[in-house]
């Protein structure tokens, strides 16, 4: 069977983790270069919920969450992985250490979906080497996580941020 199956656009998001507002707005223009416009960027919130970045990247790190401003395919997850993989490379300190985190997905009407290298029992695999981790399922006004889901977004941290990306993801539909 072969044809074209159109699939509704999605709203692409990063969460960005970094140590300072320098790496941030470095990020920021990378994904700029790459993707075009970020019509969101959230405050930079302490991420201390878990140290599992800390011996990479240090004890005081900040989450970030952007999107981007051009509604895209669920199918560009695959290739928004791999950018921000190459993005977090170019940011990297000589040693080859990670100067930020770049975990892209997306938005839509009822789910938030994290792009992952990670297999595990909740992963889809997509292709090259990615798998979609479904983190938040939308209900009650908020995108609500599961058992699996990263504490910060489990704690409700950006649960504003993202209802103002759901809104705006809204506007464009309609739009």
């Amino acid at each position: 069977m072969t044809g074209n199956y159109p699939v509704e656009p999605v709203k692409l998001v990063v969460a960005v983790l970094c140590p300072d507002s320098d790496s941030l707005a470095r990020s920021v223009e990378g994904l700029r270069s790459h993707r075009g416009d970020i019509d969101h960027q959230g405050a930079a919130r302490p991420f201390n919920l878990t140290d599992y970045y800390e011996e990479e990247m240090g004890a005081k790190l900040e989450r970030s969450i952007l999107s981007l401003d051009r509604l895209a395919s669920p199918g560009e997850l695959v290739d928004l992985k791999h950018e921000c993989i190459e993005l977090e490379r170019s940011l990297a300190a000589s040693s080859g250490q990670r100067a930020v985190n770049l975990d892209p997905g997306y938005l839509d009407h009822g789910k938030l979906v994290l792009a992952s290298l990670k297999a595990a029992g909740q992963k889809i695999y997509l292709a090259r080497g990615v798998y979609a981790d479904l983190v938040g399922r939308y209900g009650g006004g908020r995108y609500r996580p599961f058992e699996w889901t990263f504490p910060d977004f489990s704690a409700g941290l950006y649960d504003e941020e993202l209802a103002a990306i759901r809104e705006r993801y809204l506007e464009q539909l309609r739009g």
